[in-house]
């Protein structure tokens, strides 16, 4: 391995916002581990990466399952050597689930994607990053985290765990050159399932945003360090902005 190659572990790669981020952070110099379920989608997403000069790899896991993005970020590890960075922004199913039809059981699997999931990963690989004085935890969810709505209820209740978790995790982490921060997203993503879904209805009612713009934003948290949080809910209060 090339000395002073850095590596970034996208957990939930999609063609939308999963390769804008590599892209952005692949300019920069990084290598990048692309985990997600769909083999054949990841592989192409490789392939064009490859003809943009990133390196880059595919790892299939459904992040669903803790046990599951543990063993596929042991993959990464052998093969790109520590994790630099990691970028956290999986959908799951059941984000649009109402307050009344909640039970333990309808939250179990958003709480394994969006809570118990990120816990496994931060304590596999922070260790590793606080030993070497550096490396960056990057978590991108949907505004619900912060704005709750009954419509996203289910992905609210994990992605408000996950976003309290994170910004008590920057301050714990103040001074150890590691950096935790999260982007809070109330917008359709150009390109996603979720926005070809939206157009295929006919609906405009969501703003858009592209996945190389939350991509640079995505950087610049992570270059800057100056601040845990950055809030994407444009022509909105965010309230009613998708989970």
């Amino acid at each position: 391995m090339e000395a002073g190659m850095r590596t970034i572990a996208v957990y939930g790669a999609g063609p939308a916002l999963g390769m804008a981020v590599a892209r952005r952070f692949g300019r920069e110099g990084f290598r990048v581990a692309l985990v997600a379920r769909d083999r054949e989608r990841l592989d192409g997403m490789v392939r064009d990466l490859a003809g943009e000069g990133v390196e880059a790899g595919a790892f299939r896991a459904d992040l669903a399952d803790p046990a599951a993005a543990l063993r596929v970020t042991g993959e990464i590890e052998d093969r790109f050597g520590a994790i630099d960075v990691l970028e956290h922004s999986p959908v799951g199913p059941g984000v649009a689930t109402r307050p009344l039809d909640l039970d333990a059981a309808a939250m179990d699997p958003l709480l394994d994607l969006y809570l118990r999931g990120p816990l496994a990963l931060v304590r596999r690989v922070l260790p590793g990053m606080r030993e070497r004085g550096g490396g960056g935890l990057l978590f991108a969810m949907g505004a619900s985290a912060a704005y709750p709505s009954p419509r996203w209820a289910g992905a609210g209740v994990a992605l408000s765990g996950l976003r309290n978790y994170v910004h008590t995790l920057h301050a714990e982490l103040d001074g150890s050159g590691v950096y935790a921060g999260a982007l809070l997203i109330g917008a359709l993503i150009e390109g996603s399932r979720a926005h070809r879904e939206s157009s295929g209805r006919g609906g405009a009612a969501w703003p858009v945003v592209t996945g190389a713009d939350l991509a640079d934003r995505l950087w610049d948290m992570y270059a800057a360090r100056d601040r845990v949080e950055d809030v994407v809910v444009p022509g909105r209060d965010g309230a009613g902005a998708p989970a």
